[in-house]
């Protein structure tokens, strides 16, 4: 399995340039009959999944559940939860929190555990109280899980987002109601 994390705050343009190098690498490994993982969110985790899909890679997306039931997906991520739910061969529920940046967290670390490799869009800034990517290479490089940054050329994401813009929980670029 291949996850993908990464900044939540990345500009359109950069997107665009991330779903393009997303699908060429992703090619290659979907005649290993690997298959892509994301938790459902807005931003990466899309770009992430139309590759897989251009590249015939299998992809799986991961919803919150909440005492096994699904659990409920807000604004702004839930447009984007209906394109990857559209995208994918299989849905993993898994039990978070999607409020809580604590719980957001702590799944994306069993998500990048289960994974054989993570894709980590990430310009080598540390994590801060909205942005946990660094945290999340870290963790899956002392789990021995293969990591390989990307950071295309003129790659670009907010540093000072606007007030109440997004805060991070890793794999999806959720907004947490927490922040540390």
């Amino acid at each position: 399995m291949i996850a993908v994390v990464g900044h939540p705050d990345l500009t359109v343009p950069t997107l665009a340039l991330l779903e393009e190098e997303l699908r060429t690498r992703l090619a290659d490994r979907a005649r290993t009959g690997r298959a892509g993982l994301v938790r459902a969110g807005k931003g990466l985790p899309v770009a992430f999944g139309r590759a897989a899909r251009k590249a015939g890679l299998a992809l799986v997306t991961v919803l919150p559940s909440l005492r096994g039931v699904p659990a409920y997906v807000a604004e702004p991520d839930r447009k984007a939860a209906g394109e990857l739910l559209l995208l994918s061969q299989m849905v993993r529920l898994v039990e978070y929190d999607p409020g809580d940046r604590a719980s957001c967290i702590t799944a994306d670390e069993a998500l990048v555990r289960s994974c054989g490799r993570l894709l980590a869009v990430w310009d080598g800034s540390p994590s801060n109280g909205r942005d946990a990517t660094a945290h999340l290479v870290a963790y899956a490089r002392s789990h021995g899980v293969d990591v390989e940054v990307l950071w295309p050329h003129g790659a670009e994401h907010r540093t000072d987002p606007p007030v109440g813009a997004l805060g991070t929980c890793g794999l999806t670029g959720r907004s947490p109601r927490t922040t540390d």
